[in-house]
């Protein structure tokens, strides 16, 4: 790859691949997670589902339930520092 790839492109080579990997995953995930996702012929055939539980399972998921005990602040030493209330 030396000869015909520059050594300037490897960066945007990674964030391409990151990108691309991200969107494989979230695109996995609805295929085999989502409710409303019908791939079975049997959900399909139905028009309204009843999985009130899954789509709880679904939207509640354990990234978002750590997230929600954390402060909505990304750099809190930095927010406390312009801030003016650096303890």
């Amino acid at each position: 790859m030396g000869r015909w790839i520059k050594p300037e492109v490897y960066p945007l080579m990674a964030a391409m691949s990151f990108v691309t990997g991200m969107c494989v995953f979230q695109l996995t995930r609805n295929i085999l997670l989502n409710p409303d996702v019908r791939v079975n012929k049997s959900h399909r055939k139905t028009a309204v589902l009843e999985n009130q539980e899954e789509g709880e399972k679904y939207a509640k998921h354990g990234l978002r339930r750590f997230l929600r005990t954390r402060p909505p602040e990304i750099m809190p030493s930095i927010n406390r520092f312009f801030a003016g209330n650096e303890k």
